[in-house]
């Protein structure tokens, strides 16, 4: 482990230093005997793995249905304690008998979690990626030299193991070993299985023994996959087309964030790491790709906390010919498909509060809701200076260079985000705020946007995109003005991209969905560092 045996004897139930120094020597000087017998596991290259412990459960279980019919275990309920055992004794023999007949033969692998040695017969619990499987070893199956290996394993060696599947009297499915293989040598010491990895940094730092020892962890990383593979099956589904575009970037825009900034060596250029997909995903558009999309890393320069990651995964993607409506139609459905496909359910709970994505999605402007939630009705502020005057008078806190609209988003972040629980549609945002987006026709302070919210969590942002070049112009130089009045996450005027509007870019809408977030929700984990496998941490050196 990249720890130093302090930090790791921290996550091991309190165990003194030198005892897991001690350990730790033996472990190595197993190792060095095992080598030196010309027993080395490292230079093993493969094991033909054939069952995995679910897989060997079931069709072991499958299998029991088919041919015990009628052959029940018996009801030794009053009966005398010596009868009744010796009753159960006959009843499992036969059951034995009949499935030792049809073995099921296996070769499995993994880590070994336990082991218990009881004189010439043992039993271990060996750890795959689909669970969990006992072994029984015997000396007088695996010989006096195989068992006498056997018997010097370590908790967290690697083996592999050939036998066939079969119940214990107390009713475990276990596999009746013929072999035992050490394939790797654990040099380090797991932590102690009742107390298990709890230390969240070193959970974090150590991931790889966070998944071993916690069984949850894993799956929730189990179920981001399948969420990410749903997303993709549903979108495919939908005729989009998934692509990939440049991480790094001359000019980063699509979203209001600070950089992270690079130098190109070879071209002696300074580029930037990508805050957003969104306009090499419309130059596509302008090509006649029509619908697009893209999972990828994005990296933004600002704080970490339970909701926010430097770098996480976004989606966007772009549909030619349809706007903001219809992607919060698009949003409805793969919300809810992807909680019916992976949770088996559209009632999903977080942090012990249901949200129903059965239901239709409620959908409000951000002027209502500001009006329903802080009282102040947005079409009676009257200009720049009302504005100022009321966030004043509400304790709301603004910059020099933000406008009415700026103002009326942060009456938004303070009085309505909080809740907006059940999933919601806020939309019609204030220009100042949505550079990329088409105005309103009826209304050109405003545009067609929506932002979608449940838990009181940002989900998603989408648009109908501008795609007029020379409106978009003029927001780009608006934005201009903004960074050169001290605000570093303005976007600056992109000329390729506006030459992509001049070619022509048919009506679009699009939409970004934070991907880590969406797992937290399916998840119910509590920080987005328990769904990212490894999240940015501060270096220990």
């Amino acid at each position: 482990m990249a720890e130093n045996n302090q930090n790791n004897q921290k996550g091991q139930a309190n165990q003194p230093v030198q005892d897991i120094n001690q350990l730790l020597k033996v472990r190595r000087e197993k190792l060095a005997a095992l080598q030196e017998a010309g027993k080395d596991p490292f230079v093993i290259t493969k094991f033909d793995q054939s069952y995995h412990a679910d897989q060997a459960k079931k069709e072991y279980i499958a299998l029991e249905e088919k041919l015990l019919v009628g052959k029940d275990m018996p009801d030794t309920e009053g009966m005398d304690p010596a009868e009744a055992k010796q009753v159960k004794n006959d009843a499992y023999n036969e059951r034995r008998a009949i499935m030792d007949a049809n073995p099921i033969k296996v070769s499995i692998a993994g880590r070994m979690m336990s082991k218990r040695v009881m004189g010439k017969a043992s039993f271990c619990n060996v750890q795959d990626k689909s669970g969990n499987i006992q072994v029984f070893v015997s000396k007088d199956t695996l010989g006096e030299e195989a068992y006498a290996d056997f018997k010097k394993l370590d908790v967290g060696d690697i083996v592999g193991v050939t036998g066939y599947v079969f119940r214990t009297m107390m009713g475990e499915i276990s596999v009746h070993s013929d072999s035992v293989t050490l394939l790797t040598k654990s040099l380090q010491v797991l932590p102690e299985k009742f107390h298990g990895l709890t230390n969240t940094d070193i959970r974090y730092r150590q991931r790889y023994v966070d998944l071993v020892m916690n069984a949850d962890v894993k799956e929730t990383f189990i179920k981001r996959s399948k969420i990410i593979s749903c997303i993709r099956r549903f979108l495919d589904e939908q005729g989009f087309m998934e692509v990939e575009t440049p991480m790094l970037v001359a000019n980063p825009g699509g979203a209001a964030a600070r950089p992270f900034e690079t130098h190109f060596n070879a071209l002696d250029e300074d580029l930037k790491l990508r805050i957003s997909l969104e306009l090499y995903l419309k130059r596509l558009i302008v090509g006649g790709l029509e619908r697009v999309y893209e999972i990828g890393r994005v990296f933004r320069n600002e704080g970490v906390d339970t909701r926010h990651n430097p770098e996480f995964t976004l989606m966007e993607l772009y549909q030619a010919y349809t706007d903001y409506h219809g992607m919060m139609d698009l949003t409805e459905a793969m919300y809810r498909h992807i909680a019916k496909e992976v949770l088996g359910t559209t009632t999903i709970t977080y942090n012990g509060v249901e949200m129903d994505l059965g239901k239709p999605f409620e959908r409000i402007t951000m002027v209502d809701a500001v009006k329903k939630y802080s009282g102040v009705d947005w079409n009676e502020v009257a200009d720049l200076d009302a504005a100022r005057a009321l966030a004043k008078e509400h304790h709301i806190e603004f910059e020099d260079f933000h406008k009415k609209g700026d103002i009326l988003n942060l009456f938004f972040e303070t009085y309505v985000e909080e809740h907006l629980i059940q999933p919601t549609f806020v939309m019609d945002h204030p220009v100042e705020i949505s550079p990329l987006t088409k105005r309103k026709p009826e209304d050109p302070n405003y545009v067609e946007r929506f932002e979608f919210f449940m838990n009181g969590w940002e989900m998603a942002n989408a648009y109908s995109e501008l795609n007029d070049p020379i409106d978009q112009r003029e927001r780009f130089a608006a934005q201009d003005a903004l960074a050169e009045a001290g605000d570093d996450e303005a976007e600056h005027t992109d000329e390729d991209f506006l030459n992509a509007l001049e070619v022509g870019m048919p009506p679009t809408g699009g939409i970004g969905y934070g991907i880590d977030r969406l797992v937290m929700i399916m998840t119910d984990s509590p920080a987005i560092r328990d769904v990212l496998l490894f999240p940015t941490l501060k270096s220990l050196s």
